[in-house]
């Protein structure tokens, strides 16, 4: 386990993380962060550890570091887990071009955003992908979200990041299934596709 006793552990990014966590599903939102959450707690009850959601739904990169100070650095997080980049993607393929944000925009500025994070806070960072539930490897939104994936592995290295390869995950279960098993628009999951995301998490941090 990866975790201290005490830590403040802070997840942020769009709607696959806030899940209802401002309304229905306060404050944890009914996703993968909640599953996390939940399994964390339930083995390692002693740590004490405080959990703090910060998902917005339709957020892209943009968006994030619009509200970083408030929603990050103010939590002084001792770990904090980003998971960005699905509507950074979809905005292309939704003919909404002025909200889509190109590779090199997206990869620079969530560099910035970890560096900050690291200098003023110091905490450990947990990186993970962004995703599409495509069978089809040469589909277009599934190969530039692939493109996107590979920036996040290598701010990971860069920045000695845990990296939650969710995208990987997602394509070792469709080996045996079809996209319509884990959600119904190929972004938002059901509880079984938001399992597979909180499985992915959970190997990483032990």
């Amino acid at each position: 386990m990866i975790f201290e006793p005490g830590q403040r552990i802070v997840f942020i990014g769009d709607s696959i993380t806030d899940c209802g966590r401002r309304d229905v599903a306060a404050p944890y939102g009914d996703g993968y962060m909640s599953l996390v959450r939940a399994f964390v707690t339930a083995a390692r009850p002693e740590l004490g550890l405080s959990w703090v959601n910060r998902g917005v739904s339709g957020d892209t990169v943009r968006d994030l570091a619009a509200r970083w100070q408030a929603d990050v650095l103010d939590q002084r997080p001792d770990w904090l887990s980003v998971k960005i980049g699905i509507n950074d993607v979809w905005r292309f393929f939704e003919n909404r071009h002025g909200e889509a944000v190109p590779l090199d925009e997206y990869t620079e500025t969530l560099r910035t955003l970890l560096a900050t994070t690291v200098e003023h806070t110091g905490c450990r960072l947990i990186l993970a992908d962004p995703y599409v539930i495509e069978s089809d490897r040469d589909e277009p939104q599934y190969a530039m979200t692939r493109d996107y994936a590979a920036a996040v592995a290598v701010l990971a290295k860069d920045f000695g990041a845990l990296h939650v390869p969710v995208q990987a995950a997602f394509d070792r279960v469709l080996a045996s299934t079809t996209p319509a098993d884990w959600a119904d628009d190929r972004i938002h999951p059901n509880l079984a596709g938001h399992a597979v995301i909180a499985r992915a998490f959970l190997d990483v941090i032990g």
